[in-house]
């Protein structure tokens, strides 16, 4: 049977698992933490946003800056993860992915990994598991993996 990997993750970790097949279960690959997804964005920045003054005029006004800082170190993150999972693939460690995560996290993580990894996505599930017990989660990924 072929070698599945389990990436249950979210904005403040990640735990990746292997499944070889019926009656294995998940063997715990790689436990990931990220703290700095569960932090507020003030605590990620220090500093307030910038001020400049307006083109015309006296008025002076703070700058925005694009991305919120608990975004952008999401996505950081779920780069890290792409290039954990990427690597495996091209080292043939695993021959099909699930993919278990929060939607927007779960968005993330699909568009960060490599096509060739893509192709490998057996499934994907729209949950946060990352909390959920290691022996708790074989009823919570269903007919995903013959467990």
């Amino acid at each position: 049977m072929a070698v599945t990997w389990v990436l249950i993750a979210n904005r403040g970790g990640a735990r990746l698992f292997e499944h070889q097949g019926r009656s294995t279960g998940l063997q715990l690959i790689k436990d990931i933490p990220h703290p700095e997804g569960r932090m507020k964005n003030g605590e990620i920045t220090s500093d307030k946003h910038g001020r400049a003054f307006d083109s015309q005029g006296a008025g002076r006004h703070a700058m925005g800056t694009s991305l919120d800082p608990s975004e952008h170190a999401a996505a950081q993150f779920a780069r890290q993860l792409a290039g954990i999972v990427d690597l495996g693939g091209k080292q043939g460690d695993f021959e099909q992915l699930v993919l278990v995560a929060a939607p927007r996290f779960l968005g993330d993580l699909r568009n960060a990994l490599a096509d060739t990894t893509k192709g490998m996505i057996k499934a994907e599930i729209n949950k946060d598991l990352a909390s959920v017990r290691e022996h708790d989660l074989p009823q919570h990924l269903g007919d995903t993996l013959p467990l």
